[in-house]
């Protein structure tokens, strides 16, 4: 870990092709580094939640180039690593694992993040319906405790469709259902860390349950 975490502190502080063409092997080194752990953790989530299958984790890994198509902030590469794991891989849109490494600003999270329209409307609409379900899910002990949902994108006001005056319309403000929990350096560093990260995504088992068994109910 503290190789990956060493060059991504570098290229945050180098951002730029030349210096990235010249450390070229480093990354492909630090990249194949990820890919092990990511392949570690694919098989120790599949032992608990079935719904994983085995799968490559080039198919899980994001990569490191940005998208600098429709971005002002013009810098060629991200400065993390990142893994998604799910039951059909990170392009397919279902509720998953994530593990995040980036020097200052590394997290444990989960579930779906910016669903496409149909999914969120219908992870809104059982949410109305049902709220219990869901307040069950992320006010259990240890959720509550270590995770708090993305909010970045969250409605200032109810979304359309839905009554502003419903008891839960905070839940219904959500863009992303997925909890985050942040880790330091030196968590990442330390020698529990598998541990940890394990235990997190125990956590978030039954949100990811609720959010497949929702959008497979509800979009077929």
């Amino acid at each position: 870990m503290k190789e990956i975490l060493d060059f991504l502190a570098a290229l945050e502080a180098n951002n730029n092709k030349e210096w990235f063409d010249k450390n070229r092997k480093t990354y492909q080194n630090m990249r194949q580094q990820f890919l092990q752990i990511t392949d570690l953790l694919i098989h120790e989530i599949h032992a608990f939640d079935p719904e994983i299958p085995f799968q490559d984790s080039k198919k899980c890994v994001f990569r490191i180039f940005r998208d600098l198509r429709f971005s002002k902030d013009k810098r060629p590469y991200k400065n993390n690593f990142g893994a998604f794991i799910a039951r059909d891989g990170r392009k397919g849109g279902s509720p998953g694992y994530y593990f995040h490494i980036q020097p200052g600003a590394s997290f444990i999270g989960g579930g779906l993040f910016m669903p496409d329209a149909p999914k969120l409307k219908a992870i809104r609409n059982d949410i109305y319906n049902n709220p219990e379900e869901f307040l069950e899910i992320i006010e259990e002990a240890d959720f509550k405790k270590d995770f708090k949902l993305f909010d970045g994108d969250k409605l200032k006001t109810a979304p359309k469709g839905f009554p502003k005056d419903f008891e839960h319309i905070v839940l219904l403000r959500y863009k992303s259902f997925s909890p985050l929990m942040e880790i330091t350096d030196e968590q990442l560093l330390s020698t529990d860390i598998f541990e940890l990260i394990i235990r997190s995504f125990k956590t978030i088992i039954p949100l990811n349950h609720y959010l497949n068994y929702v959008i497979d109910h509800n979009l077929k």
